[in-house]
């Protein structure tokens, strides 16, 4: 089915973000996985090295992003790529929430910097 209608999207929540998941594998895709996710203020997850390529597109207020070691603020409108096998980390340093939208391929995997890898239900 190629139309993906908002009661459809289903949540997770995990290290204080709420990932709220449209296009995946029981929604229609094959190949990739998207998602909304929305970071509270003041609020910044762990490092974690991804498996896959994911795409960043900030909706509104502003995320401190850093890939690699590289830092920059997105703001609504602002857009980014993490290339796979890169440590990436978000984080919300605002006082108000902020909302992007990720794409990635399905099968994404998260290494955490203590060894343990997380599967994302949102992007499987």
């Amino acid at each position: 089915m190629p139309f993906i209608r908002s009661e459809e999207a289903v949540v997770h929540e995990i290290h204080g973000g709420r990932f709220v998941s449209y296009v995946r594998p029981d929604t229609g895709s094959r190949d990739l996985a998207a998602w909304r996710v929305e970071i509270p203020a003041a609020t910044a997850g762990p490092t974690h090295t991804i498996s896959h390529e994911e795409t960043f597109y900030a909706l509104s207020g502003r995320l401190q992003l850093t890939i690699d070691g590289e830092s920059a603020e997105l703001r609504a409108g602002d857009a980014a790529v993490a290339p796979a096998g890169s440590a990436l980390a978000v984080a919300n340093t605002t006082g108000q929430p902020a909302h992007m939208w990720v794409t990635t391929r399905v099968g994404l995997t998260a290494k955490l910097a203590d060894g343990n890898t997380i599967t994302p239900p949102w992007a499987h």
